[in-house]
């Protein structure tokens, strides 16, 4: 059998498609795996050793076709559902399994704020998807891995972090997702251990007003390593603070311990973080480890919220007490305690 996974972006959402594409390979006797997804999240998968194959997207979506209508496939696992997957399978005409996207639940729950929204993770859905084949979730949790050729130099951070640090994402796609730049030199001032700050180059302005209170103490890793890098100090981290961004679900397939900052999205669209169940921790309970590994950073009880998917360039209220009411000293002492138990 020959399957041909879709999603196109974004770091986050790839990786939560990362149990269904091991349990298909694992499930499936004789099953060859390609994945296919944009070009510039070629990274996102490149070592996973559960796909055989990749394709990638550019711009000429036709090209990809006729590259894919060679292939012969089985079966297409559209695991993102939108025009473009949408010709790919009318092109090809073979049977094909999408997820269930929920637009309408979501669009109630960020619009008019009715919650219709099954509770059923994201990842799990994607599972589902796979259900008429017989592959079922084998609880393990999500994926990421690093190509056996990159490493983390032992110079790559500061010797005061040697012995361990927290990891800080301060990154998002959208700035409805963030936490300004004053909770977040307020937040590191309540940490009591050395401090990453992680995020790509667009985080790095951010990262240097937020190490300068203390240089010694926070280093800013924003945009001076590629994405496996940064993925291998939130492995090697004690534990990771995060918004709603990649780096949230890199650090659950690590099973690091996670403070989830939640701002224009929320747990309520089925994207809070995901781990193994918790016989796969060596535990005989057979719950899922969620209450165990993570912390929800919310402001309770506002009305407007979740005011999107995604996010925002701007708060659509103006106040973005979301982020603003943040309680800075309950996120600080959860990961202050994660980081002692690591």
């Amino acid at each position: 059998m020959r399957l041909l996974f879709i999603r196109f972006s974004s770091i986050g959402d790839i990786v939560f498609t990362t149990p269904a594409i091991r349990a298909a390979k694992k499930q499936l006797p004789g099953v060859t795996i390609h994945f296919l997804t944009k070009a510039t999240m070629k990274a996102v998968t490149e070592a996973n050793p559960y796909i055989d194959h990749f394709h990638y997207l550019e711009k000429d979506i036709n090209l990809t076709i006729q590259e894919l209508k060679a292939l012969n496939f089985d079966y297409i696992i559209d695991l993102h559902k939108n025009f473009r997957t949408y010709k790919i399978k009318n092109a090809l005409g073979v049977p094909a399994l999408s997820y269930k996207k929920l637009s309408w639940q979501k669009f109630l729950l960020t619009k008019l704020h009715i919650n219709f929204m099954p509770h059923r993770h994201i990842s799990e859905r994607c599972v589902d998807t796979l259900a008429p084949l017989g592959v079922v979730n084998d609880e393990m949790g999500l994926d990421y891995f690093v190509p056996s050729s990159i490493t983390l130099k032992n110079e790559a951070l500061p010797a005061t972090h040697s012995a361990g640090y927290i990891a800080l994402v301060i990154g998002a796609s959208y700035a409805s997702k963030k936490l300004p730049i004053a909770q977040l030199q307020d937040l590191c001032k309540q940490l009591n251990y050395p401090v990453v700050l992680v995020g790509g180059q667009e985080d790095a302005l951010i990262g240097e007003q937020v190490a300068a209170i203390n240089k010694e103490k926070i280093f800013n890793a924003c945009g001076k390593f590629s994405l496996h890098e940064s993925a291998l100090m939130v492995k090697q981290s004690k534990t990771v603070i995060s918004h709603d961004t990649g780096f949230l679900y890199i650090a659950c397939a690590y099973h690091k311990k996670t403070v989830a900052i939640w701002g224009a999205t929320s747990p309520a669209l089925q994207v809070e973080p995901y781990y193994p169940r918790l016989e796969n921790f060596s535990s005989p309970k057979g719950e899922r480890a969620q209450n165990q590994m993570y912390f929800n950073a919310i402001v309770p009880n506002l009305p407007c919220q979740p005011c999107s998917n995604y996010g925002t360039k701007q708060c659509p209220q103006g106040h973005f007490a979301c982020m603003r009411q943040q309680n800075i000293a309950v996120i600080a002492t959860k990961a202050n305690s994660y980081y002692q138990e690591a």
